[in-house]
């Protein structure tokens, strides 16, 4: 028998989806009732049943594997709440406890398929039975999408619904107008915000699309945030798709993140010495008894050692400056060198003063050569002056260096 699957919800006060949550755990009892395996739900906070009583009836059932999926459309741990620190606890109040746990839902290639049925619900015309008149056509170009999310605190759980809403414009709804980014709430832009931005780029329809699994209280937040822009907008018809919500494609997701843990691709709990280590083991740079193929290797090993406390603390003191010397030097020996006098009649003076002469170029004529000067062109005065006019083409061979010509 295989392990069995722990639903994860994050807990709402709202019994809609409390009621949706349930309907859900039970179709994929029915769907999973053939492996065979087991299913169980619970939430975190502010709803019922708490997850510390599902896994205590799994356990006392005797399940001491579990594999936990959440069910959050991000990894926002802050809505969905602290779920390794939950399980923790839960591993202390039972010890032979160990769980595996799936990545989230989104985004995922059938979740967008799964918003795209909604845009389609939402899109098809409704009708009208106060006037005969056909409805007036709005194109393609002329419909906006507002996808609206959860919103967050974390920049980044707030770049994933903005990278949804790019995947779902271009697989799902490329011949619409735009699909646009809104939030209920922590974020910027809110629902107003992003049916502002279709209206200003020329939307005659736009459709509201909430990117959350369940019905409850925030799709109603979605929704009177909608009707009362449209209240003072009655020229711009905007309309309000469903949620996900409790459906086959949905179960369809959370299986194959059930069969990807189960098959080690998710964070397991097993101690250390049950799985293979992944960290690499630490090792000296040059083990006893060999030689570095650069003899000074090991001296400037040792300088980048004594540097980095001198780099950490001008980063604690706001960047001041280092001093000249990084590396306290060696005390230099107090004692005098003992140096053999110079022989000054061991050198011949004719063939030094020879040979002097022949190394030493004449000065230049016309121009000198700036001893500062790095660019080796003849007759260039200060900094952003042009050549004059006897200055050669090319960069002239200097005395001592090769030229580069």
């Amino acid at each position: 028998m295989k392990p069995p699957l722990l639903l994860i919800g994050h807990g709402t006060h709202d019994e809609t989806g409390v009621a949706e949550f349930g309907r859900f755990v039970h179709r994929l009892r029915c769907r999973l009732d053939g492996l065979p395996a087991e299913v169980s739900g619970g939430f975190i906070t502010n709803a019922r049943p708490p997850l510390g009583d599902s896994i205590s009836s799994l356990v006392a059932r005797g399940h001491h594997h579990l594999i936990a999926v959440p069910l959050s459309l991000t990894g926002d741990r802050r809505a969905l709440g602290d779920i390794p620190g939950t399980m923790a606890l839960e591993q202390e109040r039972h010890p032979t406890l160990e769980y595996d746990l799936g990545r989230p839902l989104g985004p995922d290639p059938r979740v967008l398929k799964l918003l795209a049925e909604r845009l389609a619900d939402a899109r098809a015309e409704m009708p009208r039975f106060v006037t005969d008149e056909p409805p007036a056509e709005i194109a393609p170009g002329e419909t906006a999408v507002v996808l609206v999310g959860h919103g967050s605190t974390d920049p980044a759980v707030n770049a994933e619904v903005h990278r949804v809403s790019r995947l779902f414009w271009e697989t799902h709804a490329a011949d619409l107008l735009t699909v646009e980014t809104a939030y209920v709430s922590h974020t910027r832009p809110g629902v107003p915000g992003g049916l502002e931005r279709c209206r200003r780029l020329g939307a005659k329809r736009v459709i509201v699309l909430p990117y959350v699994l369940f019905a409850g209280g925030v799709l109603e937040r979605i929704w009177a945030q909608a009707l009362a822009y449209g209240a003072n907008h009655e020229g711009l018809d905007i309309r309000c798709a469903e949620v996900i919500g409790d459906c086959e494609g949905l179960a369809d997701v959370v299986i194959d993140r059930y069969e990807e843990a189960l098959a080690g691709g998710g964070q397991s709990s097993a101690p250390a010495a049950r799985r293979p280590s992944t960290v690499l083991p630490v090792t000296r740079p040059f083990p006893a008894g060999r030689t570095p193929v650069d003899p000074g290797a090991e001296r400037d090993a040792g300088l980048v050692t004594a540097i980095a406390p001198r780099l950490s603390g001008a980063r604690e003191t706001g960047g001041a400056p280092l001093t000249p010397s990084l590396v306290d030097p060696a005390p230099l020996d107090p004692a005098p060198l003992d140096l053999e006098p110079l022989d000054v009649d061991a050198f011949e003076a004719e063939a030094f003063d020879e040979t002097f002469d022949a190394e030493t170029p004449e000065p230049e004529a016309d121009g000198e050569i700036e001893a500062d000067s790095m660019i080796g062109a003849v007759g260039r005065g200060e900094a952003g002056e042009e050549l004059r006019g006897d200055a050669p083409d090319g960069p002239l061979a200097q005395p001592g260096i090769a030229s580069a010509v």
